[in-house]
């Protein structure tokens, strides 16, 4: 049996109870559950970036076995207002990143790559986010809500782009509160509700 792409093992933070969970390559896994559930605290422990028991594995690969900064090289993170830390958006970029291209994909002028951060709408950001967070070498993305401000036309741009992204392999986990688009994107749903993650029925 080919091994998952994305293994948790007892991963458990703060109020969460421990996770047991597998993704495939090319698998989108939706995360549903109330405002408050911990939705986002589960991202951010596969991402390691806050305290955690249990671990992650990429590829067979472990969180625990290499440094935060190479475990980041593969998955990549998507909270749900994202930080910016240079001015410009094409300094968040690759000097060689193909960028009229990428804004394309997702329904984005060319003229943005030379914007300053501070004149994006919301939805700008959201979409720019996306685009910045798949890196060389990035297997896994962690979404959170990537969609959440987005109207009709550009969130079926995502949803498109997201299948692309899926069809090079990786695995997506979607956090959502729309249960249609769970249904468009997902081929499982995961329900997060008292601190505990169940599979929901197909």
């Amino acid at each position: 049996m080919e091994r998952p792409l994305l293994e948790l093992h007892g991963l458990r933070a703060l109020n969460l109870k421990p996770v047991d969970l597998s993704v495939a390559a090319g698998q989108c896994l939706a995360i549903m559950g109330d405002s408050g559930s911990g939705k986002s605290l589960l991202l951010r422990a596969i991402a390691d970036l806050d305290p955690h028991d249990g671990d992650a594995a990429v590829d067979g690969r472990w969180c625990r076995s290499m440094p935060a900064t190479e475990w980041r090289r593969m998955v990549s993170y998507v909270p749900a207002e994202s930080g910016w830390w240079a001015e410009r958006v094409r300094e968040h970029f690759a000097a060689d990143a193909d960028l009229p291209s990428m804004l394309a994909s997702l329904r984005l002028k060319a003229a943005l790559a030379e914007s300053a951060v501070t004149q994006l709408s919301t939805g700008e950001r959201q979409r720019l986010a996306l685009l910045r967070a798949l890196r060389p070498g990035v297997r896994v993305m962690l979404l959170d809500e990537p969609t959440s401000g987005l109207d009709e036309g550009s969130t079926a741009a995502v949803e498109a782009w997201l299948g692309k992204v899926l069809a090079r392999g990786l695995c997506v986990l979607l956090v959502t509160h729309s249960a249609a688009q769970a249904a468009r994107m997902a081929v499982r749903r995961v329900l997060l509700a008292d601190g505990a993650l169940w599979e929901a029925p197909p």
